[in-house]
């Protein structure tokens, strides 16, 4: 019955009208960020942990404005999701750089795709598989199971496949193996045994290096891609291959790999800060010599 009520109510938010969508977005962002007091406090203690001084009271409260509009505009967004086509995305959403993925599918070895909960990720994803690139997500279960079943649904909508966190790399290595696209996150915080300690603006992150030894494993290249929300339109854009070092060394090889792909998020992020999720506790965990002293 849950499951039944979310299709509703996705239906209904996702089929009014564009400018209807952005001025609820707009408001609710802003409702948001009056009554939701812990995910704010954590957005500006971000944003003051990666600009420091360079950022005024002012434009703090801004940009943290500007962020919580912008998940508000995800989340109903998303409810459009089930109902998009190919043929509706023309003119909504554009794409810069397909040039750089149809080259690093070209090698045959499968293209690991590294993105951010930036702008309306989401979409993003959809788009990718409705234009006939499917994409095996990497996502973590959601606790409910009505939610979670959602979720999967409007995200299989598109032609995508997702696969639990918990058993991804025996699947993505498979999909790679036949030249498939793997799409995983980076820009969250994991426990320091699933990842490694790299420079995130300025501060040490533990960083998910399951990317970098898949890509290791696997030979497949490692592509950049990210959506940037512009007013009502968004723009794909698709880097160029990240650089991998090979030296045989496997714990240095993931660590300098993971760098620098985080390196790509940040590049992004700096230049739109307003489109990334700062709500999350990025550096949650911390190195053991900190947790020493």
């Amino acid at each position: 019955m849950t499951l039944a009520i979310l299709k509703i109510t996705a239906f209904l938010l996702g089929h009014l009208p564009l400018s209807i969508t952005a001025l609820s977005s707009r408001l609710f962002g802003l409702l948001g960020y009056r009554l939701d007091k812990k995910h704010r406090e954590i957005a500006k203690d971000n944003l003051r942990r990666a600009f420091g001084a360079d950022i005024s009271d002012a434009e703090l409260t801004r940009l943290t404005k500007k962020i919580f509009q912008n998940l508000a505009a995800t989340f109903l967004e998303f409810m459009r999701t089930p109902w998009l086509t190919a043929g509706k995305l023309d003119g909504c959403v554009e794409c810069d750089g397909m040039e750089n993925l149809q080259a690093a599918l070209r090698k045959g070895k499968g293209v690991i795709f590294i993105t951010a909960h930036f702008g309306n990720w989401e979409l993003m994803a959809a788009y990718y598989g409705l234009k006939g690139l499917p994409v095996d997500i990497v996502a973590r279960e959601l606790d409910n199971p009505a939610f979670e079943e959602f979720v999967k649904w409007t995200r299989e909508r598109s032609g995508n496949r997702i696969v639990s966190k918990s058993r991804a790399m025996r699947r993505l290595l498979k999909t790679l193996a036949s030249n498939g696209i793997a799409g995983i996150l980076l820009d969250q915080n994991v426990a320091a045994v699933e990842g490694v300690f790299v420079d995130f603006f300025g501060t040490l992150a533990c960083t998910n290096k399951g990317p970098a030894m898949l890509a290791a494993i696997s030979n497949a290249a490692i592509v950049p891609t990210f959506i940037l929300r512009e007013g009502r339109k968004h723009r794909i854009i698709i880097g160029k291959e990240v650089e991998r070092v090979n030296t045989g060394d496997k714990d240095h090889d993931a660590l300098v790999n993971t760098a620098r792909m985080t390196k790509v998020i940040e590049d992004i992020i700096r230049k739109h800060p307003e489109q990334w999720f700062w709500v999350h506790r990025r550096w949650k965990t911390r190195p053991p010599e900190e947790s020493a002293r």
